[in-house]
């Protein structure tokens, strides 16, 4: 048996303060906003914004998209890049 009392051990809690939003985006989604039903493989320049230089998908979180248009944007790219609108590699 260990000597003398347990000692009790207390966690401070930190006050939770609300992080200012980033760039002061919106919470919604870009298509859900301009309430797209879906996402066009030839509109390169909205596709481009979602796209690093190398040519990469940004994540859900890094873009802002929700999954359903993620999933839309995903098929997008690909279909511009095996029509070459878009490039495999940056």
């Amino acid at each position: 048996m260990a000597k003398g009392k347990a000692k009790s051990r207390k966690k401070k809690r930190r006050s939770k303060k609300k992080k200012a939003s980033a760039f002061g985006r919106d919470n919604k989604c870009r298509f859900c906003r301009a309430k797209a039903q879906e996402v066009d493989y030839k509109d390169l320049t909205t596709l481009t914004k979602l796209l690093t230089p190398q040519g990469k998908m940004f994540s859900r979180k890094r873009s802002g998209n929700c999954a359903r248009h993620q999933r839309m944007v995903k098929v997008a790219v690909k279909r511009g890049r095996f029509m070459s609108l878009l490039p495999y590699v940056g």
